[in-house]
């Protein structure tokens, strides 16, 4: 038997493959359905935003030859192309607002996290990216940009309005005095619902009878505190449904 032969069998038990457009598409819904069901910001998908983008602008260009050509035997193509990139648009807009909305509730805290975040990552890019550390960053280049200028106009309207008549020691926004922070945060005990990936093994969960342990099996699906599965969900071995 030739190589030629082996190939071609191989090639025919061999499960289909994912076109990478269905691929960025399968990751993308998963990001957006995770930010909008997390309390808190998730880690921002970098490269997966970064080629999505490349995917709408190379499809607008598409459209626009598709369209200045007036070929009538491609108008299926462009509806069919442009139902793709309403779909792709659909999902990025409404992935940035669930973010978006994330930071105006806690700005103080996701502007305390990502200054944290720019201090451990000085060996790579400025403003919240992470260079080669292979981690993606909490936040964006222009989500961190927005959230300072929000942070601004926030604390200039409230030293406008009344801040400004308070004692200096009293003026702090984010103050933290007698062990109590002004600054809110999300709500980590809020219940999620995760579906299992990959098997985790057991994880602590507190109950009204007390804590106790539930063990994670890949296709399970639980209702948990977020508490409990935010690391498996940025590990990947749990999403959020």
């Amino acid at each position: 038997m030739s190589r030629m032969d082996i190939d071609d069998i191989l090639a025919s038990v061999s499960g289909p493959t994912t076109a990478p457009s269905q691929l960025d598409l399968q990751l993308l819904t998963r990001a957006w359905v995770a930010e909008r069901t997390s309390p808190e910001l998730l880690p921002y998908p970098s490269a997966l935003i970064t080629r999505v983008s490349d995917r709408i602008s190379a499809q607008i260009a598409r459209i626009e030859d598709l369209t200045s050509a007036m070929d009538p035997s491609s108008n299926f193509a462009l509806v069919v192309i442009q139902t793709e990139l309403e779909r792709f648009k659909f999902l990025v807009r409404s992935f940035l607002r669930a973010r978006i909305a994330k930071m105006d509730a806690f700005p103080l805290h996701y502007l305390a996290l990502a200054r944290g975040q720019v201090g451990e990552d000085t060996e790579g890019d400025e403003e919240g990216t992470n260079g080669e550390s292979g981690r993606n960053p909490l936040l964006s280049r222009t989500e961190l940009q927005y959230l300072r200028h929000h942070t601004a106009l926030l604390e200039g309207h409230y030293k406008a309005s009344f801040l400004g008549s308070f004692p200096g020691q009293l003026q702090k926004m984010n103050d933290t005095g007698g062990g109590i922070s002004m600054v809110d945060a999300p709500d980590l005990d809020q219940a999620v619902f995760v579906r299992v990936l990959r098997d985790v093994g057991t994880v602590e969960v507190q109950g009204e009878q007390g804590t106790g342990d539930v063990e994670l099996r890949r296709g399970d699906v639980w209702v948990l505190r977020w508490r409990a599965v935010r690391e498996g969900v940025r590990r990947g071995d749990l999403e959020m449904i």
